[in-house]
């Protein structure tokens, strides 16, 4: 379990989280959302260790992330959005970090890599950077970590690839797991996740679960809004607006979660 008490973060001297709070438990994926500069990113390095919060606690399950312990580092795994590598086989590389990771599983990594399409001979300078996003990837979700933070999985990857690590993803991990992954790219991720959070002016603006959202608010795409008199919330869209109403009986839609994005940070008050 993650919990974040009252974080208080600057990034260069400038106020990032105030009083931010946040608790999650294993066994989800979580979609990170917020606009840039929300700090979506830095939060992902404050659960990780490599920042630290200017006020506030972090518990990783009993470790404080900056204290970077042995046994903490063993069950958390981050892939950054900028790939830097050393210019190594993806075989020799492979031989140097898995050991670092005690539940290590190299049939699985072998069996991503086919369905990546990479061959451990390639070294990782001399690949693209989608090639290079597609074997951190595979490399995270080998290590079996209790702690997954994937940082703009999807950036560099073409549209096979992007159907790829879906289906990866979901035969990889288990119910012992916590994913956190940060995008903007919503389309890619949404049949994946199981709860939202959303960053906004410092706070967690949102935490639900899908199914609670489900519940709770129907999305539409309508030709006018003349006849509804209940709408949270609309934007204009080519086929007229899009909307989002309460759910009435048994009305559950798909979640539309560009629109459910933008109403949570638009200045209107969204009560969700």
């Amino acid at each position: 379990m993650i919990c974040a008490k009252e974080i208080t973060f600057n990034y260069k001297n400038k106020p990032l989280f105030k009083d931010l709070t946040l608790n999650l438990e294993s066994g989800n994926i979580i979609g990170l959302f917020g606009k840039n500069g929300s700090g979506k990113t830095s939060l992902l390095k404050l659960l990780t260790g490599l920042l630290k919060p200017n006020e506030g606690s972090f518990k990783v399950d009993s470790f404080t992330p900056f204290n970077r312990y042995p046994d903490f580092l063993e069950e958390i795994h981050f892939v950054s959005e900028e790939i830097y590598q050393p210019n190594l086989t993806l075989k020799k590389y492979i031989k140097l970090y898995a050991p670092f990771y005690k539940n290590f599983d190299a049939s699985k990594m072998q069996r991503i890599l086919e369905e990546f399409e990479l061959k451990e001979s390639y070294k990782l300078q001399q690949i693209s950077f989608g090639q290079k996003k597609k074997f951190m990837i595979a490399f995270a979700l080998s290590t079996n970590c209790k702690y997954l933070f994937l940082d703009e999985p999807t950036n560099g990857l073409d549209i096979p690839s992007k159907s790829t690590f879906r289906k990866v993803l979901v035969n990889s991990i288990d119910e012992n797991q916590l994913v956190i992954i940060s995008t903007h790219q919503v389309k890619d991720i949404e049949n994946l996740i199981d709860d939202i959070v959303i960053l906004n002016n410092g706070k967690i603006a949102l935490h639900k679960d899908i199914d609670s959202i489900s519940k709770k608010i129907q999305f539409k795409s309508v030709a006018n809004t003349t006849n509804y008199e209940d709408i949270i919330y609309k934007e204009k869209s080519l086929e007229g607006y899009k909307v989002m109403l309460p759910v009435k009986g048994n009305t559950e839609t798909k979640i539309d979660l560009e629109l459910l994005f933008n109403a949570v940070v638009s200045d209107k008050n969204i009560n969700l």
